[in-house]
């Protein structure tokens, strides 16, 4: 058989796809192709994307070479599709390099393989190509993540502190301004804070209540003293592009007993997590240490079973997961999790939940060392904001 020729393949659109964002550090919102082709010095990076995008992409592309589909035209001409066309293009593009193999990662569109695929290129997916790479975080996009957690922080902070310092009216429900505080009320203002920041900012988590018992759920109506609310913020920087991702617990007024035991433990779990996260560590074995610390302290640990009491109180999910371009990437720590390495930024974000009271949560985000791991969180970790 001839020698074999293989690339490497990423493509899409960056503003959607953050492993070729990563890969370029070229932000368009049109779809691209970046090729990978092997050179007698090594490899050589060509990206191809519209024309218009050219200039821009010559600058400040992380790539050799930058061209565009009219440059590889194959026989019939191009679509009249951007993203037919880009595959179209990088299928020629390949083919007159003699290419016979592609290796792509995990988010290669399916257009793409297609178009491969008819110009005879054989696409083989390499399902950890990057994503090893793009864990090991530099020092650029740790400052990134610094800087946006400490921005999660202070909305987290304001959030927290308009809760605690809210006034108690009849029922129970808390009035902010003269107006029922609701969470959603809360949220809009933590958006509007993190807009006036350069952020921007996914639906935030304000659950008061049994509502907080649901560890995803959003939150909605009127907040109540005597009642853990969940503050759950993960804002992204418009300029940096990384993620920050906090939470922390409020209790207006007389904190239940209950609610104060939950908080000591899930406070114990996050420390053990902090203290076990290590390069070489797996990701399963901090969610063990955590949840150790969980049903050491009398807890559960699982979802409720359909004939649980509604006092079953357990952590339901994993331990945490990965942040950088995405709010959740890999790791996830969490049973079968995979070995940490240096310059994996990860949350530690153990929770307590019953549905007859709420839940409880506390997440700090740490970077690993090569000696431990670093926490980016100042933020008080009290139920009490006053």
């Amino acid at each position: 058989m001839p020698d074999r020729k293989i690339a490497k393949i990423c493509a899409g659109v960056p503003a959607m796809n953050n492993t070729l964002l990563w890969r370029i550090r070229f932000m368009v919102g049109d779809p691209v192709a970046l090729l990978e082709l092997p050179d007698s010095d090594g490899t050589r990076s060509t990206l191809l994307l519209r024309d218009i995008e050219m200039q821009r992409a010559r600058k400040s592309a992380n790539v050799d070479e930058v061209g565009c589909p009219a440059d590889f035209s194959p026989e019939g001409g191009l679509s009249g599709d951007r993203e037919t066309a880009t595959a179209q293009a990088a299928a020629e593009c390949l083919r007159r390099e003699g290419v016979t193999d592609v290796v792509a990662d995990r988010t290669l569109p399916l257009i793409f393989a297609e178009f491969l695929s008819r110009a005879g290129i054989t696409v083989q997916c390499d399902t950890e190509l990057w994503v090893g790479e793009r864990r090991q975080k530099n020092e650029e996009e740790i400052e990134h993540l610094r800087q946006s957690q400490n921005v999660t922080e202070q909305a987290m902070q304001f959030a927290c502190e308009m809760i605690a310092r809210a006034e108690a009216r009849s029922g129970g429900v808390l009035y902010h301004d003269g107006s029922p505080l609701t969470s959603e009320r809360v949220r809009t203002a933590v958006d509007h804070f993190l807009m006036d920041q350069g952020f921007t900012n996914p639906s935030s988590i304000v659950a008061g209540g049994p509502t907080g018992a649901d560890c995803h759920d959003i939150g909605s109506g009127e907040l109540l003293t005597g009642l853990p609310v969940i503050v759950d913020i993960f804002p992204r920087s418009r300029s940096t592009l990384y993620w920050g991702d906090c939470t922390r617990t409020v209790v207006h007024g007389d904190i239940p007993d209950e609610i104060k035991a939950m908080h000591a433990a899930v406070r114990k779990a996050k420390a053990a997590g902090v203290a076990t996260a290590a390069p070489g560590v797996t990701g399963e074995q901090v969610h063990r240490a955590t949840i150790q610390v969980i049903q050491d302290n009398g807890f559960s640990v699982g979802l409720p079973g359909d004939q649980s009491p509604d006092s079953y109180c357990a952590m339901t999910h994993g331990t945490g997961h990965g942040v950088g371009l995405d709010v959740h990437e890999p790791p996830l720590l969490d049973m079968k999790g995979p070995e940490l390495l240096v310059g994996d930024v990860l949350t530690i974000e153990p929770g307590l939940y019953r549905r007859d009271m709420g839940g409880v949560r506390v997440e700090d985000m740490v970077v690993v060392t090569k000696d431990g791991c670093t926490n980016l969180n100042k933020l008080s970790e009290e139920l009490t904001w006053i």
